[in-house]
């Protein structure tokens, strides 16, 4: 489609004359005006009047993507193009070309991917979707339409063929940004949420290997929440206590050990950070305060040490969360004392 400003307003054209342009603002005196460009107010006026006369043709389509191309977000123009579209028989391949180029240009407009979805949903061909999405993850690897989108392609159709490489592609995402908050919620999703298929692995068989991945990827960056978070995630998920992984979380929460310390027994299950790492870290001393807090007792005042060091030294911004936790914690133990 040219250039917009290379073509006259839709009221200077001989083939729209029939169509009687509404007004956005016909008898009525808005205390606030939008102000919009002579293009786009004339488009919409005459996207009015085809909707109040219900025309559905081959100039409807021109004129929504002329709408669309100013305003990806105007959802009329775009649910009236779908209803064009499925009237006329559209060729719908077409369509997902011109999807492809609006798509990468607005990855953060909902009405873009929820207009691919009723695309994909008539053709039943979502084979090209994930290189598409593939491709759109490399203009921004952290689109959350553009996840939710893979999401929906994985778990609308269920197809073996789909899955069979999901797990090969969020570790390749995850290599390139360990730090991906996005990826490790697919990887969650993946893993534990849709059923994919894990071969003659049973289910603990998967979470010892999900444990083992996360574990490797803290020892890289300690600090990184992402990881933590799916951490926390696969135990619950399992149902295993904190607690059981104390050994491992123990050296994230403490200070750099003095260079040319060895560990005392290399213990493969547990990696040990990586020289280049800045400790202690923040989500380790949160876990280990965690395990405290729920073994009780005396315990609990463990906790509420860690949480003070959080709170005055290590993660000062979030102070008033610490504080909030620690006076919820001894109102606790304070009633279980009593």
């Amino acid at each position: 489609m040219p250039a917009e400003e290379e073509k006259p307003l839709y009221s200077q054209r001989s083939e729209w004359a029939d169509v009687v342009p509404l007004e956005q603002y016909e008898n009525a005196t808005p205390l606030a005006p939008i102000f919009y460009t002579d293009e786009y107010r004339d488009a919409t006026n005459y996207f009015r009047g085809i909707v109040k006369s219900g025309e559905m043709s081959p100039r409807v389509l021109e004129l929504t993507e002329n709408i669309i191309r100013q305003n990806p977000g105007h959802y009329s123009a775009w649910q009236y193009r779908y209803k064009t579209l499925m009237a006329l028989k559209s060729p719908l391949d077409d369509e997902l070309q011109l999807m492809d180029e609006l798509a990468i240009k607005h990855l953060k407009t909902y009405q873009v991917w929820h207009h691919r979805r009723l695309l994909v949903q008539q053709t039943r061909n979502p084979g090209p979707e994930l290189e598409f999405i593939a491709n759109s993850l490399q203009v921004d690897t952290k689109n959350y339409h553009t996840w939710s989108y893979r999401q929906w392609i994985l778990a609308y159709f269920n197809d073996d063929a789909l899955w069979s490489h999901e797990l090969d592609f969020v570790e390749s995402m995850l290599e390139n940004d360990v730090r991906n908050n996005s990826a490790w919620h697919h990887r969650f999703f993946v893993v534990f949420q849709s059923g994919v298929r894990n071969g003659d692995e049973d289910r603990e068989a998967i979470v010892r290997r999900e444990l083992a991945f996360a574990k490797e990827r803290i020892a890289i960056a300690p600090n990184n929440p992402s990881v933590w978070n799916y951490l926390r995630g696969v135990l619950d998920h399992a149902k295993i206590l904190y607690s059981e992984l104390q050994a491992f979380v123990l050296p994230y929460s403490l200070p750099q050990p003095p260079l040319g310390t060895p560990p005392e027994v290399v213990d493969l299950e547990s990696p040990l950070p990586s020289k280049a790492s800045q400790l202690p870290c923040v989500a380790a001393i949160e876990f280990m305060a965690d395990i405290h807090e729920t073994a009780g007792g005396d315990d609990v005042v463990k906790a509420v040490e860690l949480w003070k060091s959080l709170a005055n030294e290590h993660d000062t911004i979030h102070k008033r969360y610490w504080e909030y936790r620690i006076a919820q914690s001894l109102k606790i133990k304070s009633a279980d004392d009593g």
